[in-house]
């Protein structure tokens, strides 16, 4: 039997620039695996009826994972884009286990908030082989890692932008 699993958190940047780090693949890449893993895309297209296939590692190699050795593979679709308000996406687990057999889906809703974007992922037909409890640990950590990602990246930003013209000088060439 499946279950629901729900996270959130305050990610301390404007709704659009939290939604384009949820359809970025680079992005993607930095901030989703949670703590103690690492992730690249074999494929990655950000539209509707788009989707990815991404290998997460575990960085302990005597880790098991849910699609062998080390990794969890997982195969996704984005369903629906309601850019920048929400994202949701189907994901199949690559495994022979049939405690993680099945399609969940995962919701991303973001709603502005004083502090910046409220985010919730909502997952629902979790398989039973994910349990809620590291389900919450997986889903503060990359909620975490988010926050991080576009902050540093806001930063970043700020600091290569050009000042405005000062609009007293005059100059004349």
């Amino acid at each position: 039997m499946s279950h629901t699993d729900v996270g959130r958190a305050v990610v301390d940047a404007p709704l659009d620039e939290v939604f384009a780090a949820l359809v970025d693949e680079a992005a993607r890449t930095a901030w989703l695996p949670p703590a103690g893993m690492s992730g690249r895309f074999s494929w990655f297209d950000a539209r509707p009826g788009g989707g990815y296939r991404m290998t997460l590692s575990y960085d302990d190699a005597t880790t098991r994972g849910k699609s062998g050795q080390n990794t969890d593979v997982v195969e996704a679709r984005f369903v629906s884009m309601d850019e920048p308000h929400r994202l949701v996406e189907e994901a199949d687990f690559v495994s022979d286990d049939p405690d993680l057999a099945g399609t969940m889906t995962m919701t991303w809703s973001l709603e502005p908030v004083d502090a910046g974007t409220l985010v919730i992922i909502t997952a629902t037909d979790v398989p039973d082989g994910i349990s809620s409890e590291d389900h919450a640990m997986a889903f503060e950590s990359t909620l975490s890692n988010l926050d991080a990602y576009v902050t540093r990246n806001r930063h970043r930003t700020s600091r290569t932008r050009l000042p405005a013209a000062d609009p007293r000088r005059h100059d004349r060439t």
